[in-house]
């Protein structure tokens, strides 16, 4: 272990003021001389994704007092997905990452912690708390809440991702408003994240396999009985990570990076990966492309059958074998470099040497029954997105498409114009200006995309936007278009009945016979929808979604 950074705010008689205020909320002597660990978590009561944090939070600091350190909680904040999904509040979704990270940052530095215990949970949490430990290079540890169990309606299973395509099911007359009722009643039944291999799930086995997290913790479901156990545990491994001294940077290798990327393609992850990785990937000065993104998902088979585009959810997953079942069988494959460390200081290939497989278990496919010979994130050029989008293909999603453009410069007028049968079979729906600068914030189009497979037209429409995708869209959606609109990028060009075509295999989104040069010279950027405040401070300082939808200092 390094000398303590927590020397310097508490030892000496000139830091006898900092310990008097430290004593007022009951820290003694003996607890200042300890090292100081920070244990950040976002618990709040907007959505159920958080809403288990206190309790783990406790947990954590028991374990870290058991290890001879001393916890000092902290709160961050968070923006639900799920809650805010088609309106404009979704806007601030993204921007809350950087908050979430600089504010776990700023009291780190201000208050001198020697480790970090990052407890995340929704879906811009994780990678804001990899971020702010990235940032700053201290030994920390990454944790996940848990998933939401799963609801029930009839015989089903179902996630809050099947009541938003029960809005556009209901909307074109395929289910009753009874119907829908019912199942916004049963979807979401306790406390935790999205249960599918959606953006939470997503990012938590990202953790898991690039290193941050120990192996194990993060596929435990939030309400289940070995949680606080588990949670007593991480919080002892925060000492050990300290005494070890295992920084971020030891782990976040662009092997580490890869490895990630091939869990996410595997799992049918989320599209939102090709946006959190490069950001955390840039706090530690890797280089990481889209053409990686791609490059790595080409050659990784998809493995798990898990919702929005199979038949499982992430507790299934977790009585399977958990995470680290389908990272044994990607290193079994090759997929997966299982010499990474970890933050355990063991080898990824070592920490899953003694998983058990659930005898007949079906959400992990073997090695030779994959249920596509390509992983699930795709990444696609073209005239409408040289700088690159990003889609998410799964065993069902349609592979081309060319239809008409019916163009809209928010979401909130597609939305209705799919739901209102304003649009239909043969037509590619474009959302533009929703950017990370445009919107701003980038927001996801779930209420769309949701609506329409919900009225049972995703194998005959296709949307394109500069916005991005919840983890629980369905259909071909491509979002993250890059230039976007708002920079003056060619989709800003674009006009109702253009044709547009999409080759998942050629990898090409493209709009045919038009010059779309030619329209953009004529084109002006729209007036800002934000003048003030945090949602213009983040316009002024976002860059691409190309590259992680970063903010940096101008």
């Amino acid at each position: 272990m390094s000398e303590l950074l927590s020397r310097r705010i508490f030892e000496g008689k000139d830091r006898a003021g900092a310990r008097a205020m430290m004593k007022a909320i009951g820290f003694t002597d003996e607890d200042l001389a300890r090292p100081q660990v920070g244990v950040s978590h976002s618990w709040i009561e907007t959505m159920p994704c958080n809403f288990n944090h206190r309790e783990l939070a406790q947990h954590l600091k028991t374990g870290v007092r058991q290890a001879g350190g001393n916890p000092q909680e902290l709160n961050t904040i968070a923006i639900s997905d799920g809650v805010t999904m088609g309106t404009p509040g979704m806007r601030t979704s993204l921007i809350s990452r950087e908050l979430i990270a600089d504010s776990i940052e700023l009291v780190a530095r201000g208050h001198y912690f020697d480790a970090l215990v990052c407890l995340t949970a929704c879906d811009k949490t994780i990678p804001a708390g990899a971020m702010a430990v990235a940032r700053l290079d201290r030994p920390g540890v990454v944790l996940y809440g848990g998933s939401i169990a799963a609801g029930r309606f009839g015989n089903t299973d179902i996630t809050v991702g099947d009541v938003y395509e029960a809005i556009g099911a209901e909307a074109g007359g395929r289910i009753t408003a009874t119907e829908l009722k019912q199942m916004e009643d049963v979807a979401c039944p306790g406390a935790g994240a999205c249960g599918g291999q959606f953006t939470a799930n997503t990012m938590s086995m990202v953790m898991e396999v690039i290193g941050l997290s120990p192996v194990g913790y993060n596929s435990i479901p939030a309400m289940h009985e070995r949680k606080p156990e588990a949670s007593i545990e991480a919080g002892r491994l925060a000492l050990q990570v300290l005494k070890h001294d295992l920084r971020p940077s030891k782990i976040l290798t662009k092997k580490a990076f890869e490895n990630a990327i091939a869990a996410v393609a595997a799992s049918g992850g989320s599209t939102n990966a090709a946006l959190h990785l490069p950001a955390l990937a840039a706090e530690v000065g890797i280089e990481l492309t889209l053409d990686d993104i791609d490059r790595v998902s080409r050659r990784t088979p998809l493995l798990a059958d898990l919702k929005p585009g199979g038949r499982f959810v992430a507790v299934d997953l977790f009585k399977a074998g958990g995470i680290q079942l389908l990272t044994k069988r990607l290193i079994e494959g090759g997929y997966v470099d299982g010499s990474a460390l970890t933050v355990t200081g063991r080898t990824l290939g070592e920490e899953v040497e003694r998983v058990k497989e659930t005898p007949g278990q079906e959400v992990v496919r073997p090695l030779d029954r994959p249920i596509k010979e390509e992983g699930g994130l795709v990444v696609l050029r073209g005239n409408l997105a040289p700088e690159g989008s990003v889609s998410k293909i799964t065993g069902h999603t349609m592979t081309s498409f060319k239809g008409r453009a019916r163009v809209f410069d928010d979401e909130d007028t597609a939305f209705h114009a799919v739901t209102e049968g304003a649009v239909g079979p043969g037509d590619v729906v474009v959302i533009r200006y929703e950017g990370p600068k445009g919107a701003p914030g980038m927001p996801e189009m779930l209420a769309v995309t949701g609506a329409i497979v919900g009225r049972g037209w995703g194998q005959q429409v296709a949307l394109v936007t500069d916005g991005r995708f919840s983890g629980a869209t369905n259909g071909l959606m491509i979002g993250h278009v890059s230039p976007e609109a708002a920079r003056g990028g060619p989709i800003a060009g674009l006009r109702d009945g253009d044709t547009i075509s999409i080759d998942v295999a050629a990898r090409r989104v493209e709009v045919e016979g038009v010059d779309l040069a030619a329209r953009l010279r004529e084109w002006k950027p729209p007036e800002p929808r934000y003048r003030a405040g945090v949602m213009a401070k983040y316009a002024a300082l976002v860059g691409s979604a190309a590259e992680g939808a970063v903010t940096r200092p101008v």
